[in-house]
């Protein structure tokens, strides 16, 4: 089915769009276009010398730099594709009274929250990458990716006819739910340490700063009061705040790795042994990504990973 077909490209565009907005703000491009959105009052790039004068006399306070600019304009049209092809699918399935009652719902409630994602990449520019906005930019990507995908499984099983899939025990469902929630919190604890510059806190693993308890004001790195109108580009808190940041990511992924481990080992007593390996495959690339990002500094493509 040509819409089934169309979900599912969306999902893995979603996958290029998050990993854009990664290499966005590892660039430090996240105000490589002061203005929203256009870029300097252009709908593309400035790229010749008289469009270049033209962008700085815009805006002085922001040089335009080329090598900034290029992420992010990159990362907004892809979004803005993205939400076409969202927009387009929602169309088709209420247009279609063919598709059940949870497909349709499922549909406008992606398009509304695609919509509400656009304003937040708005918000990240207007606000100079307040990090509770980039955090929740970045966290919202990963919930419309996930919806997609699970937008794309209901078509799945709408055309093969099967209503009941996944014959998880009630219990099972319970852990599901559970080390979902987990998942999030930690993306959102990744998001917060990425907003606040708070990577390069922590350079050793698995000690912090050579010790297992580094000085930490865990206050000050959870302040979701920060001030609006300062430039947060590069981060306005101290060191003491990013490396709590820092030690509480560290923690809440040794605690999601330790309950993922957990939940794989119960789905496999559960019969249900690919998905398992599935999930411990992924979790432990996941943990060799992290690992790598502290021991290498950072490199674009892995972080990025």
């Amino acid at each position: 089915m040509l819409i089934r077909r169309a979900t599912f490209f969306s999902g893995c565009f979603a996958f290029v769009v998050v990993a854009l907005g990664a290499w966005t703000r590892l660039a430090d491009a996240g105000l490589g276009c002061p203005d929203w959105p256009g870029c300097y009052g252009f709908t593309t790039l400035p790229i010749n010398p008289e469009e270049i004068d033209l962008a700085n006399s815009r805006f002085p306070d922001s040089p335009y730099e080329l090598a900034k600019a290029i992420p992010e304009v990159v990362h907004r049209y892809f979004a803005a594709t993205l939400g076409l092809f969202i927009l387009s699918i929602a169309t088709v399935v209420k247009l279609d009274s063919s598709y059940k009652p949870n497909i349709k719902t499922l549909s406008m409630v992606l398009l509304i929250w695609v919509l509400v994602q656009g304003a937040f990449g708005y918000l990240t520019v207007s606000l100079k990458l307040w990090p509770q906005i980039v955090s929740l930019h970045l966290l919202f990507g990963f919930i419309t990716t996930t919806m997609l995908w699970l937008l794309y499984f209901k078509f799945v099983d709408q055309d093969a006819n099967l209503t009941d899939k996944w014959r998880f025990s009630t219990k099972l469902r319970s852990l599901i739910s559970f080390a979902s929630v987990l998942v999030f919190l930690q993306i959102f604890l990744g998001a917060w340490t990425s907003a606040n510059y708070a990577a390069f806190s922590c350079t050793d693993f698995p000690f912090c700063q050579g010790k297992i308890f580094p000085k930490m004001d865990f206050f000050g790195g959870f302040n979701f009061f920060q001030d609006i109108g300062p430039n947060y580009l590069g981060g306005q808190i101290d060191l003491e705040s990013r490396t709590a940041i820092h030690f509480t990511h560290r923690i809440g992924a040794l605690i999601v790795t330790l309950f993922l481990s957990f939940l794989a080992w119960k789905i496999y007593k559960d019969n249900y042994k690919r998905v398992s390996l599935i999930l411990m495959g992924l979790l432990l690339v996941q943990i060799l990504l992290g690992v790598s990002n502290i021991i290498f500094q950072l490199p674009l493509l892995i972080a990025v990973a």
